[in-house]
């Protein structure tokens, strides 16, 4: 008896998370979790944040799954809990999981070069700062000192980086080339960033970047589908996430979030309507999703690669992809600790897996958590972690840029602090 009795409770949590009949099940206390609904009402009414869902589930039971504010504020619709977000950069986790299914399946290594599958980056040269004689900089081009790796691309030490504008030329240059705009490919977003030169020797440097985006087109080699045929066809459908996607139908227009006017300038920030189309497939920024879709994500990985008897990824591939793979001499890029908390240094008590931050050390990050947490964010104002030690993930859905960082601290000490034995 005692035998069934546990295996019973190890096969509860491969199972899709259900809802708890109080928090207390799930292991989190009523009291605590009023605690973050109150936080949440408060906010929405002070005009911080037009609206969130919160989804919050423990030992493989959901404690909370609430909505707050408005879907919509000035069309003052109600936010409801199946509301469809831009989830941007929590894209690159399921395009991680994609990868990793190829590599399961002998199709990727994660010591291939890059250029086995874009030769393009072969060429690629590493831009270089040489001091002159007078005393002036100027940026020359120098090889690569070893070629980029499928691994360089999951963990961000390819030497890539984004673009953006001012005095760093290789951004800047991301801009001119147009390297993300939506009417391209992802083959020909992949060409005009291999003929740009790197920001630094691969390996070397973590720089949040558009690796996972080049990661995207490396899948649609290896597999033979787009990316966004294998993301519904091997991901979505199996584990049935019914809205995660690159768009969703004009049926489903009206389930779309909304941001709202922030910041010192008072504008609504540039998100995209969740049934935008774009050619270009981003495989770092590009999806759609719910709370609940991507509750099921996570519970597949807190079952290491299973939900409802589906396999997606092995146990062990799973381990890996939350374990830090970053060597112990990488150094940051020079603006990386504009990311505060969210840092993967040794500073902060963090690493990177394959997708996602790691946390490996206690104590050193502002977030509360335990070692071994995983967790990534959105630049609208999404956000999820998983805490392995405690059986616990968290999905927190706004649209809110402005207020991402103050509101994903938040979630965390208000959840934590719910948590019971």
């Amino acid at each position: 008896m005692i035998r069934i009795a546990c295996i019973a409770v190890l096969l509860l949590g491969l199972v899709a998370p259900a809802l708890a009949q109080s928090p207390e099940e799930a292991g989190l206390s009523s009291s605590g979790l009023k605690r973050l609904a109150d936080r949440l009402n408060e906010g929405v009414a002070k005009g911080e944040i037009p609206g969130a869902v919160v989804l919050v589930a423990r030992n493989g039971k959901i404690a909370m799954f609430e909505a707050f504010g408005y879907r919509d504020r000035d069309a003052a619709a109600p936010m409801q809990k199946d509301a469809i977000f831009r989830i941007a950069s929590m894209t690159k986790p399921i395009t991680s999981v994609a990868a990793m299914m190829l590599v399961e399946e002998g199709k990727l290594s994660l010591d291939d070069p890059v250029a086995k599958y874009i030769p393009a980056f072969g060429d690629a040269k590493v831009a270089v700062k040489r001091e002159n004689t007078d005393g002036t900089e100027e940026v020359g081009q120098e090889p690569q000192r070893r070629q980029m790796t499928i691994l360089d691309l999951l963990r961000h030490t390819s030497g890539l980086t984004t673009g953006g504008a001012g005095m760093n030329g290789v951004r800047q240059s991301y801009l001119s080339m147009r390297v993300m705009e939506a009417d391209l490919t992802n083959a020909e977003m992949v060409d005009r960033l291999a003929r740009l030169a790197l920001l630094y020797q691969p390996g070397t440097r973590w720089e949040y970047s558009l690796s996972t985006d080049v990661l995207g087109r490396v899948i649609e080699i290896a597999s033979g589908l787009p990316l966004e045929r294998f993301i519904e066809e091997r991901i979505a459908r199996p584990l049935k996430l019914v809205d995660t996607g690159f768009e969703v139908s004009v049926a489903k227009k009206d389930r779309g979030a909304h941001p709202q006017k922030e910041g010192p300038r008072n504008l609504v920030p540039p998100i995209p309507d969740v049934t935008w189309t774009a050619t270009l497939k981003s495989g770092g920024e590009g999806l759609v999703s719910t709370a609940a879709d991507y509750a099921r994500f996570l519970q597949m990985l807190m079952n290491g690669g299973e939900l409802d008897g589906l396999r997606l990824l092995s146990a062990k591939t799973v381990e890996r992809m939350t374990s830090n793979q970053l060597p112990p001499d990488i150094k940051m890029g020079d603006d990386m600790h504009l990311l505060g908390e969210m840092e993967p240094s040794p500073q902060v008590g963090q690493g990177f897996g394959l997708g996602f931050a790691v946390r490996t050390a206690s104590g050193l990050n502002p977030m509360p958590g335990s070692v071994g947490d995983y967790h990534w964010s959105g630049a609208w104002g999404t956000y999820f972690w998983s805490d392995p030690r405690e059986h616990l993930y968290a999905v927190f859905m706004m649209h809110a840029p402005a207020a991402r960082q103050t509101y994903r601290i938040l979630l965390r000490e208000l959840v934590y602090q719910g948590l019971v034995k």
